[in-house]
């Protein structure tokens, strides 16, 4: 016998403590605005669908779920109908679910209405997938919210899965969300609902907005450094974040979740890979310079890639284009915070001095920002570039219109003759506007574009700006949705 039923139901006792009339301790008053999309799905379940919360390794997933849970309880929903377990405490990976629906059943028996069943790290489950089929299409009365690597979950039940569950795929840490964990006394930018809007500002409106936000930047720099993972945001210094995002998070993917969900033996080739990555973050990638470099096989190196996107470290950003376009081009790799390779690479402060590592940090920042603000809608992303070199960062792909976004943090130049590959792109594609992310915070207001169509109009805005308000604003539709 592995365990008692009575040591098995005192650790559920642990994990459910509103079971005696208990709430967990301590749990964040601040939601972040996934919270929302989870209470939404607790109430109607689109479709009746299960949840699937993917994201990195402490990214705040179990927080949100206790969050949702103290939610439930706030409303009346009965103690006893609400189940949370972790599959990563060891006793109860060893027992398997059955045995925890089990001890549920009987020593907290549901009372009549919906059940909800919050399930953490259900990877580890035998058979997790038949399972979680089975109880979608036949246990109308239960809601299942489930949180894990998401390509395990994608990949094995993928015949199964199809309808079966809405995914949440949860970044970390915005930086308007990062200050408001933070506790930062900041300025109040005004706000704009969505960027396009900037495109009606007069150039007085422009001149008040950058000054107001002014005490952003230094709050910015040191977001870049802590990052957007909550427990490393909250450390009490810089040094100890970053160790601890090197240590507990990046470290704990390569050398423990690699080998367990993967079956990967090659750890020490697969960090080399990571590390080659985090040099070259924010550039397109090379897998024959990589192969070169490690002597490594492209087989391997391309197997490794896909796993690291696959465990949430790096996205991949592939070129514009269709069919043959993109099946030939080669991948953008962006690390999934922008504090992952200062961290890793045991840069520290020193990233501020360095505009190569620092501009890729920002590019990062706002992919992200920009990814994630959009990430329910139906828009694609991309990055364009032409056969002479000129590139534009970010491309927006709305299905009716396109959006660029061009980064230029790494040199202080944003004028037309710096912006050919906004400029050409914009030409090509008959696009009349498109938006250029700044390093200097008065750098701020509508630069137009000579182009063989007319005059493009871009609008440039400085960075801690720019990510700022596609955080709130993220915030700002999740709780109006």
């Amino acid at each position: 016998m592995i365990a008692t039923d009575a040591e098995l139901y005192a650790v559920l006792r642990q994990f459910n403590p509103w079971w005696s009339g208990s709430r967990f301790p301590e749990l964040p008053a601040w939601r972040r605005a996934a919270f929302a999309e989870i209470a939404a799905w607790a109430k109607n379940p689109p479709g009746g669908r299960a949840l699937l919360l993917s994201g990195a390794r402490q990214v705040g997933k179990t927080t949100l779920f206790l969050q949702a849970i103290d939610d439930l309880l706030s409303r009346g929903t009965p103690a006893q109908n609400i189940l949370y377990a972790t599959f990563d405490h060891p006793l109860l990976k060893l027992v398997g679910l059955e045995t925890v629906l089990r001890l549920w059943a009987e020593h907290e028996p549901p009372a009549e209405g919906i059940q909800y069943l919050f399930l953490d790290e259900i990877q580890v489950v035998k058979d997790w997938q038949t399972w979680l089929k089975i109880q979608v299409d036949f246990t109308k009365h239960r809601r299942i919210a489930v949180t894990g690597s998401a390509a395990p979950l994608l990949r094995e039940g993928q015949k199964s899965g199809v309808g079966r569950w809405h995914t949440i795929r949860l970044a970390t840490l915005s930086f308007y969300e990062y200050l408001n964990i933070r506790k930062a006394e900041t300025p109040e930018p005004a706000e704009i609902g969505s960027l396009a809007r900037l495109f009606d500002w007069s150039p007085r409106q422009f001149v008040k907005a950058a000054e107001d936000a002014r005490p952003l930047v230094p709050l910015f720099n040191e977001y870049l450094l802590r990052g957007g993972f909550p427990q490393v945001a909250l450390a009490d210094s810089i040094v100890t974040g970053q160790r601890l995002l090197r240590e507990d998070i990046v470290d704990k993917v390569l050398k423990r979740d690699m080998t367990a969900l993967f079956g990967v033996r090659r750890v020490i080739e697969l960090e080399q890979v990571f590390l080659y990555l985090c040099l070259h973050n924010a550039s397109i990638l090379d897998i024959g310079a990589i192969c070169k470099e490690l002597q490594l096989k492209r087989p391997t190196v391309a197997s490794f890639i896909d796993l690291l996107e696959a465990t949430h470290l790096i996205y991949r950003l592939m070129p514009f284009g269709y069919g043959k376009e993109v099946l030939r081009g080669r991948a953008k790799v962006y690390l999934a915070d922008p504090a992952i390779g200062p961290s890793v690479l045991l840069k520290g402060r020193s990233l501020l001095e360095d505009d190569t590592a620092l501009g890729g940090a920002v590019e990062t920042a706002f992919f992200k920002h920009v990814f994630t603000r959009y990430h329910r809608t139906s828009i694609g992303f991309s990055y364009w570039r032409d056969r002479s070199g000129h590139e534009v960062d970010i491309i927006a792909d709305a299905g009716s219109r396109l959006v660029p976004f061009e980064v230029r943090y790494r040199a202080a130049d944003t004028g037309a003759r710096s912006l050919k590959g906004l400029t050409e792109f914009c030409d090509a594609r008959k696009v009349q506007r498109g938006y250029v992310i700044t390093k200097d915070i008065g750098d701020f207001g509508i630069l137009g574009l000579p182009s063989s169509t007319g005059t493009v109009s871009a609008l440039k805005i400085p960075a801690p700006l720019a990510c700022y308000w596609l955080g709130r604003t993220e915030i700002d539709q999740a709780t109006a949705e």
